[in-house]
């Protein structure tokens, strides 16, 4: 093959520089995250570093007509976004006030726990009369099921508003009010058949597959995942391979090829029962971002395909973006949305360079091109997402690369398996056996796989937070998609590498301060207080150990102690002796079977310059280097400031410097 031959196979992609859709869906996104940062954490300057790092590129070659084109669609569409959310939020917080009411709902999504039940209820009715929003709630019992009209007598809260990503999801998911019931009553079952659908799915696994088999096979074709064993669930994050068990654009995509090439015959047409076949499972799912992103696409794709246009992925995913923000707003506090749109981000940007070194290593070692193909996908995919795994999760997976390389590619294959195996058992129930017998075998394997192998190895202890913006930019200016004269990519690549590392040194290192992090909310807190080699963390309210961990994994360094500062201490004592500390102090005594963990009973104590005093079970003072911090982690916390400063439940999740008797909010 001649050289340009070679050249031939791999045309030239489209440049990245200025793109009406591209503009308007970074636009909407800036505008909703500058909100967010405003109304729910802390601006900090380094926010506005995306508008430094991008948009230049879609200004070159610069003119006037196209910088006042570019300024004034990305303005218009970052108030929209700013708009949208705000709406939203206003709408969040509307609505009944908290109090003792007779509740009515329909079961939307279960979770069943222990002999518990926690559900999210829709068309929900308060004291009689019908309010917006949704309620989550648990009962005692394992009976309840997606479709059932149930009611009760509970006190009902108000879900509060987020204080960072981790904490979000009431907000994303419009979950306005929370209840427990003692007792309920089943009404009469109205009509939704995706959601009795969706429980007969569920019961028909449960029953015939028994065990995680049919919790694991229900959340493959539905994406509910929370009835999943959690030691499972934590070896699966690690391995990197967690969203084949959220209903994902690679669901829909499996599902809209498989429909297309069924219906071939019917040439350009064929994508009509696809399209329909995919938004029937999309409403079955519950409508999740991903697969919502995913359906968009399909949309777009199908549409290019009757007009005769060539698909540009760019264009499809900032179509997809506008549309799900416009409506939805809130969704980009989601994890899912932001590691969706970046996996097919990364796929447009790096997969074209990428595949084409790939291609010809695997010529000179005779391996099939696809291969190839198929690895660059999957690098550019773990590549664009990196930075935003590690800013969500606190760490990200080693083997992810490896293990979506073997599961991605048999994932078509089960879950069409399992689709099928599963209309069978529906269709034919006496049979439901033999048909998901198949699929059982299948997930039995991977339970095996993962208890028998350790997929845990991870990068942590370490945090992007602005440095992540960096990152990708710094990847944007390598790419082909943006067309500089090598002098200049080598520059701009320079700058953003330095760029990085000074913002990576200021997130991660201290320099002979003090550094208190925390974050929570109304229900649990934790905080982080670092001073030159010392650490210890202070864990109070209503706070598990996966939450302890996770919070640990986004922070450098090791603990030293932990601090117990709640009212129920002996299970939060339990907690904070197996997060890794070596000291765990509590103002009262209580039995504890800890060895390796010393636990110190006492109104004082000190680690290092760090000197605490305890005041109540959930009202702790800090004394150092002329400051005095109050944490106060009481249902009941007082406005009062006793202290340089006072940290309260619900305060958002910030970090604060103390410096020479300086207090600085970032």
């Amino acid at each position: 093959m001649t050289e340009k031959d070679e050249k031939s196979d791999f045309p030239r992609l489209p440049r990245i520089n200025f793109r009406p859709l591209l503009i308007a869906a970074l636009g909407i996104s800036f505008g909703i995250f500058l909100y967010c940062r405003i109304r729910f954490g802390g601006l900090v300057p380094s926010d506005f570093l995306f508008l430094f790092c991008f948009l230049p590129l879609a200004l070159f070659p610069f003119s006037k007509r196209k910088i006042i084109a570019l300024m004034c669609l990305f303005t218009v569409f970052a108030a929209a976004g700013t708009a949208g959310i705000h709406i939203y939020t206003e709408n969040y917080l509307s609505g009944k006030a908290a109090g003792e009411y007779a509740v009515e709902g329909t079961v939307s999504l279960l979770v069943l726990d222990d002999g518990y039940s926690e559900v999210e209820l829709k068309d929900v009715r308060l004291g009689g009369e019908s309010v917006r929003g949704k309620l989550s709630a648990t009962l005692t019992t394992e009976d309840v099921r997606p479709g059932d009209r149930v009611s009760f007598t509970a006190e009902v809260k108000r879900s509060p508003l987020p204080t960072g990503t981790e904490d979000s999801y009431f907000f994303v998911n419009n979950i306005r009010y929370v209840a427990t019931a003692d007792t309920y009553e089943e009404g009469e079952r109205g009509f939704h058949p995706l959601l009795f659908l969706n429980a007969t799915i569920f019961d028909r696994m449960k029953d015939v597959m028994g065990g995680e088999e049919g919790y694991i096979s229900y959340a493959l074709l539905t994406g509910n995942s929370r009835m999943v064993d959690s030691g499972f669930m934590t070896a699966v994050r690690s391995g990197g391979i967690a969203h084949i068990f959220a209903v994902s654009g690679l669901h829909i995509g499996i599902l809209y090829g498989a429909v297309l090439l069924l219906c071939r015959p019917m040439k350009k047409y064929a994508s009509l029962p696809a399209i329909a076949v995919c938004t029937l499972y999309c409403a079955l799912c519950g409508w999740s971002v991903s697969a919502l992103r995913a359906l968009i696409m399909c949309v777009a794709l199908s549409v290019n395909t009757f007009t005769g246009r060539k698909a540009d992925l760019i264009n499809s995913v900032s179509l997809a973006g506008v549309s799900v923000l416009l409506f939805l707003p809130a969704q980009w506090l989601s994890v899912g949305f932001r590691l969706s749109f970046g996996a097919c981000i990364g796929l447009a940007l790096f997969s074209g360079m990428l595949s084409r070194p790939l291609a010809k290593a695997s010529k000179r070692a005779h391996i099939p091109r696809f291969l190839g193909d198929y690895l660059s996908a999957s690098l550019s995919v773990q590549l664009f997402t990196f930075p935003i795994v590690i800013e969500a999760f606190g760490y990200f997976a080693v083997w992810g690369l490896a293990l979506n390389l073997v599961i991605v590619p048999l994932l078509p294959f089960a879950f069409l398996t399992l689709l099928l195996c599963t209309l069978f058992s529906l269709v034919i129930p006496p049979a439901a056996a033999f048909f998901l017998l198949f699929p059982r075998g299948i997930f039995s394997a991977l339970l095996f796989l993962f208890a028998a192998a350790d997929f845990g190895y991870v990068l942590t202890g370490f945090a992007f937070g602005s440095a992540g913006v960096v990152c990708l930019c710094a990847c944007l200016y390598a790419t082909e998609r943006v067309r500089l004269r090598l002098p200049v990519r080598g520059m701009a690549v320079g700058i953003a590498v330095v760029l990085f590392s000074l913002c990576l040194v200021a997130e991660n290192c201290l320099f002979g301060g003090v550094v208190i992090d925390i974050t929570g909310s109304e229900e649990q807190m934790l905080a982080l207080v670092r001073c030159d080699d010392t650490g210890v963390l202070i864990v109070g309210g209503d706070v598990d150990l996966k939450t302890c961990k996770e919070y640990l994994a986004r922070h450098t360094g090791d603990i030293d102690a932990a601090v117990v500062l709640a009212e129920a201490q002996g299970r939060t004592r339990n907690i904070a002796a197996f997060t890794g500390a070596e000291r765990v102090y509590c103002l009262r005594e209580g039995a504890d079977g800890f060895k390796e963990t010393d636990v110190i009973y006492g109104k004082q104590f000190s680690e290092g310059e760090l000197a605490f005093t305890f005041e109540t079970d959930t009202v702790l003072m800090l004394l150092v280097r002329g400051n005095a911090v109050k944490f106060d982690f009481s249902y009941d916390a007082p406005t009062a400031l006793d202290g340089d400063l006072s940290l309260e439940k619900g305060c958002g999740t910030l970090k604060y410097f103390l410096n020479y008797g300086i207090i600085l909010l970032l």
